[in-house]
């Protein structure tokens, strides 16, 4: 599902837009197999008579309920989704039927901070929770490239001006931060 561009506004540009790490999805995945592979052997081994044909149908139906509920399910939820960065604030939007969609304005982060197992490191995943004024956090779970996020991040807070009443302040021209390379200057 693509996120929706009439939920920003007109001045807002998307500076990141993910999706949680692949490796959230090879679970389930996995288990879908399993279930696929599970029905295909019931109906090869089963005897094809009355009782193999209700055994199979138990079978197919076990297996049925596992794949969708431990498989696809979790496989669509992951795809519904949404990290949205902006240059403005942070989207969260995540469910497929009923959604639930959190904004976390750029001016009221305090901190963020990356948790990263031994697996998300291999992966160039992680966690970042976002602590912001009011006591609220919001967590974002399997990040993929959670340095580079981190960073672009950390750029768009520091570019905020100090006092939003002082228009003046911003009249100085913005580079677009990429959070995936970072320019160094030549010397």
């Amino acid at each position: 599902m693509a996120f929706p561009d009439e939920v920003l506004t007109d001045e807002e540009e998307v500076v990141l837009h993910l999706h949680p790490h692949w490796k959230t999805a090879i679970r389930p995945a996995l288990v879908v197999l399993l279930a696929l592979v599970t029905t295909a052997f019931a109906w090869v081994m089963l005897p094809q008579n009355t009782g193999g044909f209700l055994g199979f149908g138990l079978v197919a139906l076990i297996m049925g309920y596992y794949g969708i509920r431990y498989g696809a399910a979790p496989i669509v939820i992951w795809r519904c989704t949404h990290y949205v960065v902006t240059n403005e604030r942070i989207l969260l939007q995540d469910g497929v039927v009923a959604r639930e969609r959190r904004d976390l304005p750029l001016n009221r982060i305090n901190d963020h901070l990356l948790t990263q197992s031994l697996l998300d490191r291999l992966f160039g995943s992680g966690t970042l929770t976002i602590d912001s004024i009011g006591d609220q956090a919001a967590v974002l779970t399997a990040v993929p490239h959670a340095h580079q996020l981190q960073t672009a991040l950390y750029e768009l807070v520091e570019r905020l001006p100090d006092d939003e009443d002082d228009e003046e302040a911003v009249i100085e021209e913005e580079k677009p931060v990429t959070g995936w390379r970072r320019a160094r200057p030549r010397p």
